[in-house]
């Protein structure tokens, strides 16, 4: 580990919007990343042999629909070599749990009917858990498994609270954390626990991070 960390400059790390052209490598990342997420491998059921292609799929289309509502997708580089990735959904984005029928099109086709309706179901109920009108949500975020361990995620999270922090007509950004061992990650970057939220036989805790300067209302 500490051989990789010393192999970077802190001068050439960077965190910046992705392009259209740097979404397949932010796939990939996310696809490694999120591989044994026990959430997805609840919805687009781990154990049949097609399960990494309805997520590859999955991760592809929602990469797509972050893309085209202009949503930021933030990559973390050093140099031009893509760390880690953080997407997040605004307030005015129109994702949740009442999908544009393109994305459910596209979703049935490729995840199938109870992955595409277990996913509209996993959204719904967080944003009906949210104690707030508007706000962001944090729906990736992974540094490459090769990278991890070396404070990037940090990087990447204050990437991310700078976007909300901007927003004055958001309360904050929530995500939902399915693996207690990266709650302290969250906590330390001022997220609190709302609520617990169980989904099959996974269960996972609601996160939010208020709004700097907005700590006390909607």
């Amino acid at each position: 580990m500490t051989a990789i960390l010393n192999t970077f400059n802190p001068e050439q790390l960077k965190a910046a919007l992705l392009n259209g052209e740097e979404l397949k490598l932010a796939a990939s990342l996310l696809y490694q990343s999120y591989y044994d997420d026990p959430l997805f491998l609840t919805i687009f059921r781990g154990d049949d042999a097609d399960y990494e292609q309805r997520l590859r799929s999955a991760i592809r289309e929602e990469l797509n629909t972050l893309w085209q509502a202009q949503q930021p997708i933030v990559g973390l580089f050093h140099g031009e070599q893509l760390l880690g990735v953080a997407c997040v959904a605004g307030p005015d984005s129109g994702i949740g749990g009442n999908r544009l029928w393109h994305w459910r099109l596209k979703m049935l086709l490729t995840a199938g009917f109870v992955s595409t309706r277990q996913m509209l179901d996993k959204e719904q109920r967080i944003h009906g858990a949210m104690p707030f009108e508007r706000y962001h949500m944090l729906a990736f975020i992974a540094v490459s498994p090769k990278y991890q361990h070396l404070g990037l995620g940090h990087y990447l999270i204050h990437a991310v609270d700078s976007i909300v922090d901007e927003d004055s007509s958001s309360s904050g950004i929530g995500v939902f954390v399915t693996l207690a061992k990266y709650q302290p990650f969250f906590a330390d970057d001022q997220y609190q626990k709302i609520t617990d939220l169980a989904f099959g036989s996974v269960s996972g805790s609601l996160m939010f991070r208020h709004r700097q300067n907005n700590v006390t209302g909607n």
